[in-house]
């Protein structure tokens, strides 16, 4: 064999791993960023799940506490920003304000001991409880995912074909500022 064809196939060679690696980790990125959306659904189906509670919830609660209209109506006021929200920061802000007023709502019925005793009362409780915490733990594993493909796309060689393939960077599900405030326990 001539040195130019041995040559040849050295280039032909190093230009096929070249084009093999930047395919592997084109579709790497592809399946980081899908994993991404997926646990952005997910979070979506749980708060579509307490969305469709907070109704149920609400008109339990008239029953009993019909003069709490101002509660009742933030309540359903930040349950229909959670449903026109479209982006994840928007969504994470009014899923923030609804946790809130929940947690006023509830409060609210400890006042009401016939409300407490009731069985759908506690029942819609108890579900909203468990989609909460359903909603902290795909909170949590959004945001793995999120720094996973996020650190991918900003390391090295990888970030080179991001850059190409027009990947970005993805935001973090964040708490809202009220909820980082340590509550202060007092016993006396």
């Amino acid at each position: 064999m001539s040195t130019g064809l041995i040559i040849g196939i050295i280039i032909l060679l190093l230009i096929i791993v070249v084009v093999a690696a930047f395919v592997m980790m084109y579709n790497n990125l592809v399946k980081a960023r899908n994993f991404v959306e997926n646990a952005w659904a997910q979070i979506d189906v749980q708060l579509k799940r307490r969305s469709d509670l907070i109704p149920n919830l609400v008109e339990t609660v008239k029953g009993y506490a019909g003069h709490e209209k101002q509660l009742l109506e933030n309540v359903t006021a930040a349950r229909s920003a959670v449903m026109k929200a479209t982006t994840p920061h928007e969504k994470a802000e009014a899923s923030n304000m609804l946790s809130s007023t929940l947690k006023s709502l509830f409060a609210v019925a400890e006042n009401y001991p016939q409300l407490k005793a009731n069985e759908n009362f506690r029942d819609l409780q108890n579900q909203l409880t468990e989609t909460e915490n359903k909603i902290a733990y795909t909170r949590q594993f959004y945001n793995d995912t999120v720094t996973k493909y996020n650190n991918t796309i900003q390391t090295i060689p990888t970030n080179i074909v991001a850059k190409l393939g027009g990947f970005t960077k993805k935001e973090l599900f964040e708490a809202a500022e009220e909820e980082k405030v340590v509550p202060k326990v007092s016993f006396s």
